[in-house]
């Protein structure tokens, strides 16, 4: 299968894909470890805990909600109807504003921190860092990152082939990191590791929840996932999926 240009990563069609599958997005999207905020800190020299934060592409609300947990006075950006909808739903009490990385609908210097969870890749860097720049406060930290599956876990590297040649790799969901930081920040980055056990099923819905899937699909969504289930059942067969993640998280202080 070949791409076509609405099917192209970081096209407006898969930007505003996940608008209609806002409920499987939050249901079956993985969480973040712990260590993550951590490192976030590290990196930033300074703590979350009454920082001023503001989440860029929000998406329904999984970083935010770490963030807001970790005490931050958060502030979430989204520019979709669906997912700010289910952000609302999810998490009536952390304010949204709508609105994206090229264009934030915040005042100068309001932040010490910006966050992109999976987001930075969906921006234009010759708008986004100015925007960046103008929105932070002096020394304050722009934190990009991103969840993957760690294709050192040889079925995840062979699954990750098998998505590469459906799709035609250039339209494969969502390859990131580090990809796009912008040369004129100077970014730290580190990987964090973790896992998690979930059903086989839960597996196959959050790849579902994709965009490259988004816009595919359901007869070609199904085509996949139907052939995937039998393979990986011979695997786990016990139903349950160990899998096995790494994020990339990348903080310049500016």
């Amino acid at each position: 299968m070949t791409p076509t240009p609405a099917s192209a990563p970081g096209s407006p069609n898969r930007a505003r894909s996940f608008d209609a599958a806002a409920r499987l997005y939050a249901a079956h999207r993985p969480g973040y470890p712990a260590e993550l905020l951590d490192t976030v800190e590290e990196l930033a020299g300074r703590p979350l805990r009454g920082s001023r934060v503001a989440d860029i592409g929000a998406g329904t609300g999984i970083a935010t909600a770490l963030l807001h947990a970790r005490g931050a006075d958060v502030l979430a950006v989204e520019p979709g109807d669906g997912m700010a909808a289910e952000f609302r739903r999810a998490h009536p009490d952390i304010p949204i504003v709508r609105g994206d990385g090229d264009r934030l609908p915040l005042g100068d210097a309001a932040c010490d921190f910006l966050t992109y969870a999976q987001a930075w890749h969906w921006t234009d860097p010759d708008r986004s860092v100015p925007e960046a720049r103008r929105v932070l406060r002096p020394r304050g930290a722009l934190a990009l990152w991103w969840n993957d599956l760690d294709t050192a876990v040889p079925w995840i590297a062979e699954q990750d082939a098998r998505l590469g040649a459906f799709f035609g790799r250039a339209g494969a969901p969502d390859p990131h990191p580090v990809r796009g930081l912008p040369a004129e920040l100077a970014f730290t980055t580190r990987r964090v590791p973790w896992a998690r056990r979930i059903p086989l099923e839960a597996h196959l819905a959050n790849h579902a929840s994709h965009s490259a899937f988004l816009v595919l699909g359901e007869a070609g969504t199904r085509e996949f996932m139907d052939a995937e289930r039998g393979r990986l059942s011979r695997l786990f067969p016990d139903g349950t999926v160990e899998e096995r993640y790494v994020v990339t998280v990348s903080v310049a202080v500016v």
